[in-house]
């Protein structure tokens, strides 16, 4: 699942907009906005190049977020 705030803030903090963006990746503006809201997902290859553009050595914690939080829960056996 990507973390939408994260990709969204990163697109914004290296001067891009989402249309700059679709237009990189070869997609529509509908179809990345899709992609960043998790309707759909990303290809590896459409990672990939976002990892490039923006100079992210490890994109799991944007592309591959996990939306639970177990830090607030307890293991009950």
């Amino acid at each position: 699942m990507t973390d939408t705030l994260k990709l969204k803030a990163l697109i914004v903090e290296h001067g891009y907009t989402q249309k700059d963006v679709a237009k990189m990746l070869g997609l529509s503006a509908q179809s990345l906005n899709k992609k960043i809201h998790n309707k759909t997902e990303f290809k590896a290859s459409e990672i990939s190049r976002l990892c490039a553009v923006f100079g992210i050595e490890n994109g799991t914690t944007i592309f591959f977020a996990n939306r639970v939080d177990f830090s607030s829960t307890s293991a009950q056996c």
